[in-house]
């Protein structure tokens, strides 16, 4: 599809897509249990019935009132209902919002209050909770039960919108710079912030997809991260819905994930590094491998080396795992292959040099800066910084969002004018090398200052490495007690579960171990704390990759003072 062609409304996409592939499925959603042991039922929708389907759903918005601009709030589970209404209401030009229902109630609550919804299409459970809390939400007066409706839940049904005939939907005048959606942040280092999308993020974001993978229609995709799900729909490609809690990706079974690429014959799959950390390393212990499967990718945390090479052997031997790179507010900005990795940057990892997450994609701009916690207006305060150098990645290009409309104290904090446009602070540290990639070190908030000298700060991805290469430990979090200036660097391990130590002699010799590793490396020898944790290590809802480090710094904080 040309430039010229392309719809200004995003879900107008699938007109052309269903025109071409008419009886291809769209989206495959399981069913039931197994028939026999192999192949399990499915529901499936072809781009055909889809196109309809969604036409169907946007004349009901539309009759009862659902139009441009209204903000529609999305509390549905991710499944073939969920890529149906969000697609429906992008065709009647509302602006979804988007939030992850995991974040905790009261983060939910105040997040959605504060985009002052016109309405919500919502599951009975979260409907009962907004007609609760009813006195927060006064504009809230377009909603929609999806699922069975009794007693005091509002119509229409989602079952009642289908049925509305397909013919009386009228497209709405909608612009590349139309407000398409709100999605929020995880807030896994901060307040989660209620990120701005118009139809052109979206329309941009698909064209990059496209355009740098080579993402052909026909491909079959296990879709284990929602809006992944949603670009499916119009790049041609079917999605099949994975067995699992998609808010727990690191729980999936990966029997059930495998068996699903078998019988589908899926030759695509998006996951995040927890999913495809549990999957890769059951295959190794089991010898499973998943031939049909030749692009994977994984997103939304640095994807550990040795878990590139658990899926390398799982999937076909020419196969290609990416990890691209981004963020909510700016999506995509960087990939790096698999083979890149192993062959020429993973080394340089696992001695602390940080995570190259490759080179950026062809409409994105990118600066390494001087590091500062405090806004920065224009362009012209921006100190921009040689090859080599650690400072923080500012993004410009079409895919990065101009601000948030929840939170938007935060907008001086992340975003820099230049000119008629913004850059987006990513609020990740690292650098660039002579090839033009870029090497994540982590988060600007997680650095850990032991003094005012910024010379003396500790970065989480290098140094969490050198611990990561540590046999019994699963992952690390290097996190600092005390003020700015003066903190005390300690390491958090998380050992793999069978080599958790089993009484306080094993525990010992596991952090003489680790201790070892800080005492012969440079970089590390200001760690003189180190930690076992007691469980996992807790994670954004997302993704399960992001590590919450602002949870651990007061658990460490105790852990000292107890000693």
């Amino acid at each position: 599809m040309s430039a010229a062609d392309t719809p200004e409304n995003i879900a107008l996409r699938l007109r052309p897509i269903a025109d071409a592939h008419l009886a291809k499925i769209a989206m495959a959603s399981p069913l039931g249990s197994h028939r026999d042991g192999t192949n399990r039922p499915y529901d499936t929708m072809n781009f055909a019935e889809l196109e309809l389907h969604t036409s169907s759903i946007a004349a009901g918005f539309q009759e009862m009132g659902i139009g441009p601009g209204k903000r529609i709030v999305m509390l549905v589970r991710f499944g073939a209902d969920f890529i149906s209404l969000v697609f429906a209401l992008l065709k009647a030009g509302a602006v979804v919002v988007l939030i992850d229902p995991g974040m905790g109630r009261k983060n939910l609550l105040k997040c959605l209050e504060a985009t002052n919804p016109d309405g919500f299409v919502a599951i009975p459970a979260a409907h009962a909770i907004r007609i609760a809390m009813s006195q927060r939400f006064p504009n809230a007066k377009l909603n929609v039960t999806v699922g069975p409706r009794f007693g005091f839940l509002p119509k229409p049904t989602l079952s009642q919108l289908a049925g509305t005939p397909s013919s009386l939907f009228q497209p709405p005048k909608i612009k590349q710079k139309s407000e398409a959606a709100i999605i929020f942040t995880t807030g896994s280092t901060g307040p989660p912030k209620g990120v701005l999308y118009t139809h052109q993020t979206f329309n941009n974001q698909v064209d990059q997809l496209v355009g740098h993978y080579n993402l052909q229609p026909g491909g079959k995709d296990l879709s284990g991260f929602p809006l992944f799900g949603l670009f499916n729909a119009v790049m041609g490609t079917t999605t099949v819905i994975p067995d699992m809690d998609p808010t727990k990706p690191a729980d999936v079974s990966p029997p059930k994930l495998m068996d699903a690429v078998d019988q589908w014959q899926i030759n695509q799959a998006f996951g995040s590094p927890a999913l495809w950390t549990t999957v890769g390393r059951y295959a190794k212990e089991h010898g499973r491998r998943v031939e049909s499967l030749k692009m994977v990718f994984s997103a939304g945390a640095p994807v550990p080396p040795h878990v590139l090479e658990w899926m390398r052997n799982t999937m076909h031997p020419d196969g290609v795992m990416y990890t691209p790179y981004g963020a909510t507010e700016s999506l995509p900005v960087a990939s790096i292959e698999s083979r890149e990795v192993l062959e020429e940057t993973a080394q340089k990892c696992q001695q602390g040099q940080g995570t190259c997450v490759g080179g950026r994609f062809s409409g994105i701009e990118w600066r390494i800066v001087e590091i500062t916690d405090g806004p920065l207006e224009s362009i012209e305060q921006c100190q921009e910084l040689p090859v080599g150098e650690i400072g923080e990645l500012m993004v410009k290009g079409k895919v990065v969002t101009r601000e948030y409309v929840t939170r938007t104290d935060q907008n001086a904090l992340h975003k820099v004018r230049d000119g008629a446009s913004f850059w987006h602070r990513m609020g990740d540290v690292g650098y660039l090398d002579e090839q033009n990639r870029f090497w994540c070190c982590g988060r600007k908030s997680h650095r850990v200052r032991i003094s005012a000298d910024a010379s003396e700060d500790l970065y989480t991805e290098p140094i969490e490495a050198l611990f990561n290469n540590h046999p019994k430990i699963h992952r690390c979090a290097l996190v600092g007690v005390g003020e700015p200036g003066a903190q005390t660097p300690v390491i958090i391990a998380e050992p793999w579960p069978e080599t958790r130590p089993k009484d306080r002699v094993g525990e010992g010799q596991l952090l003489r171990e680790l201790m070892q590793i800080a005492e012969t490396n440079e970089s590390t020898k200001a760690i003189q704390n180190i930690f076992i944790f007691p469980k996992r290590l807790p994670t954004d809802i997302r993704h399960n990759s992001k590590i919450f480090r602002e949870q651990l710094a007061p658990w460490a904080q105790k852990e000292l003072s107890s000693r």
